[in-house]
């Protein structure tokens, strides 16, 4: 069965038919570096898929599948930087490495454009941030944009939901983001916006409706978020519950009703409700993250949310219904070392 086939099978259920049904792939820091699971609301994971035949070389830092299911994307620690699989219920062959590969020693992020015809990774040292054109393989790296990034890494990208723009975040240097038209090339660089995060940029990514953009960061509040339309509008007002140190991972609920946040005291993981600003923090989870969290990710319906974290089991991930439910028990093979990020197949 071809992979679109298969992904329309297995996420019919979250488009209406039933609970999510799926793959969660979490990267993370001991070999194999990068660890894929079935996935189904309401049951939790399924035995773990093979390790793929040449695994990334060192820790996950980043995996993102793209918006067909089709391939999967890691950005590591170690040449290449980054390494894409197809994916069918399964690894496939790795495909081979961009002819220009990212510069540094680590990719921290992958995005996919919406439409899947472009990939980017955010990694240390200049230009900070890497665009390849995409068709089962890397096409030429685009040029770089005119004014690069700020800082000495890139550590954060995401894509506008409608394709037309893109923002990375950066390490040292404010305004710790950067955001960009983006038309099969970069435009010219948005203004920063007038209450820039205040450190280190660790996360950034769009709210579904592409109104508002979050950005996670070191240094209080550790995260803001802003109105955009076609650039960054007044820093919306900091929520009453603040979380309490760096903030590593952002994510918006698909209706965009929710607004969580990964970061490294605890609790570990917070969720807020959010329309146009922040309303309630919901209660912590009773059974909290063993330790520092990465990046947080949603179900495509917004059934459940995993959160990565440091030290084992790794990853945890609970249902979610006007609050988080009782944490589904662990798999039963642990990503080896400490989880940096996940995500969920599409629907």
């Amino acid at each position: 069965m071809d992979p679109n086939t298969l992904n329309l099978l297995k996420g019919a259920a979250g488009a209406g038919g039933g609970p999510y049904v799926g793959d969660l792939a979490v990267a993370h820091g001991t070999t194999p570096h990068i660890s894929v699971y079935p996935w189904e609301s309401g049951t939790g994971f399924g035995t773990k898929y093979s390790n793929p035949s040449t695994l990334p070389p060192s820790t996950g830092y980043s995996v993102a599948f793209s918006p067909d299911g089709a391939d999967l994307a890691v950005g590591h620690y170690s040449s290449p930087y980054i390494s894409v699989y197809p994916w069918s219920s399964g690894f496939g062959t790795k495909y081979s490495n961009p002819s220009t590969l990212p510069t540094g020693y680590v990719c921290y992020a992958v995005a996919w454009s919406p439409d899947g015809a472009d990939i980017a990774a955010a990694h240390d040292s200049s230009p900070y941030i890497n665009v390849y054109p995409w068709s089962s393989g890397f096409g030429t790296k685009y040029s770089n944009p005119s004014t690069l990034p700020t800082g000495v890494a890139g550590t954060g990208v995401a894509f506008s939901p409608d394709g037309a723009d893109i923002a990375v975040t950066q390490q040292s240097g404010s305004p710790y983001v950067s955001a960009y038209p983006w038309s099969s090339g970069f435009g010219t660089k948005y203004a920063d916006p007038s209450t820039p995060p205040t450190d280190h940029g660790r996360s950034v990514t769009f709210s579904p409706d592409g109104a508002d953009i979050a950005v996670g960061h070191s240094g209080s509040p550790y995260f803001s978020v802003y109105p955009w339309s076609s650039g960054f509008g007044t820093k919306y007002s900091n929520p009453s519950s603040l979380v309490n140190d760096a903030c590593y991972g952002i994510a918006f609920s698909p209706d965009g009703a929710l607004l969580a946040v990964g970061y490294h005291n605890s609790p570990y993981v917070s969720v807020y409700e959010w329309s146009s600003g922040f309303g309630t923090k919901y209660s912590d989870p009773s059974t909290l993250p063993a330790s520092q969290a990465g990046g947080v990710s949603f179900t495509p319906d917004g059934a459940d949310l995993a959160v990565p974290h440091n030290t084992s089991p790794n990853i945890t991930v609970y249902p979610w219904d006007s609050g988080f439910g009782t944490k589904y028990a662990d798999p039963s093979t642990l990503p080896a070392g400490a989880g940096k990020d996940v995500a969920f197949s599409p629907a």
